[in-house]
């Protein structure tokens, strides 16, 4: 394979298996903003919450798996709270103090997971290498990172798992009819609050996968809860009602974030891949706003 071809191939999947994490970030925004209509911007002080929490309890000597299901069982717990104490009764309150609730409940548990156990980095080891894949490269020159390959081999199938729950079944049928109409939707039985619940849950789990390998990449620390947010342009570009928009979304951000710091740095300069996404973002909102797979809201003013 020629030199140029390989080298591009191999940024080219370096960013879709970066995109899949992204997805999966993308996701528990989307989820929560299909049944509330909320702009979940706390997603990424959940994020460091869970890689925190996981981080500490594994450094006290419990079990893996152990604290695995622990820091699940917490984060489910503490999703289940938000809701029922935040959102619940702002229930028909215009969207913007529902965004600024969240962004209220971003900095509260910043503060509350760093003052819970501490402000220092924390190396987080879950026993997969970030060592080349040797067979690949080997056979093609390509230099593929075997946790890369792994962490979107999870969240690839957490995505598709929440995607199948979510879409089919009664809580899919349900979660859809409240994102339609949440009055429509009680008036017909469907039990409101159960469903928020669950889907923060749903939004609990997503947090600590995502945590748990931005924590073993980067080191758990602060800037996890900012990086959580590149979900942001993800977003805009699948929608923020669609699941398969977060997964389209993810794969081209992060396939063109990669791209453009490879391609594009050296003529511009560098620290391209911090905000390229976001630049995409922008420059698709002039050109359809509702995203990909989103839906063409009109209203009579």
């Amino acid at each position: 394979m020629p030199e140029e071809l390989a080298w591009f191939l191999e940024v080219l999947i370096a960013g879709l298996l970066s995109g899949v994490m992204y997805s999966l970030v993308a996701l528990g925004f989307v989820l929560i903003f299909k049944a509330s209509g909320v702009f979940n911007f706390a997603q990424g002080a959940m994020v460091l919450f869970a890689a925190l929490t996981f981080a500490r309890f594994l450094e006290m000597g419990i079990n893996f798996w152990f604290a695995a299901a622990i820091t699940l069982f917490i984060m489910v717990v503490l999703a289940v709270i938000i809701e029922r104490v935040m959102l619940r009764p702002l229930v028909a309150q215009p969207v913007i103090i529902l965004f600024m609730a969240t962004i209220g409940l971003n900095y509260f548990l910043e503060g509350l997971a760093q003052g819970v156990w501490d402000t220092q980095v924390h190396a987080l080891d879950l026993g997969i290498e970030d060592v080349p894949w040797q067979s690949v490269m080997d056979a093609t020159n390509i230099l593929i990172s075997l946790f890369d390959v792994w962490a979107a081999v999870i969240c690839g199938a957490l995505v598709v798992m929440l995607a199948y729950f979510f879409q089919k079944g009664r809580i899919g049928r349900a979660l859809r009819a409240v994102a339609d109409d949440n009055q429509a939707a009680m008036s017909v039985g469907i039990p409101l609050q159960l469903i928020w619940a669950i889907v923060w849950a749903a939004a609990g789990l997503v947090a600590l996968v995502a945590g748990a390998l931005w924590g073993q990449r980067l080191g758990v620390q602060f800037s996890i809860s900012l990086v959580a947010l590149k979900a942001l342009p993800v977003l805009i570009l699948g929608g923020f009602n669609s699941i398969a928009g977060a997964i389209i979304g993810g794969l081209i951000i992060g396939a063109a974030e990669k791209l453009a710091e490879v391609y594009l740095g050296p003529i511009i300069g560098g620290g391209i891949e911090a905000w390229f996404a976001y630049l995409i973002a922008m420059l698709f909102l002039m050109v359809r706003p509702q995203g990909l797979f989103g839906e063409k809201i009109i209203e009579r003013v």
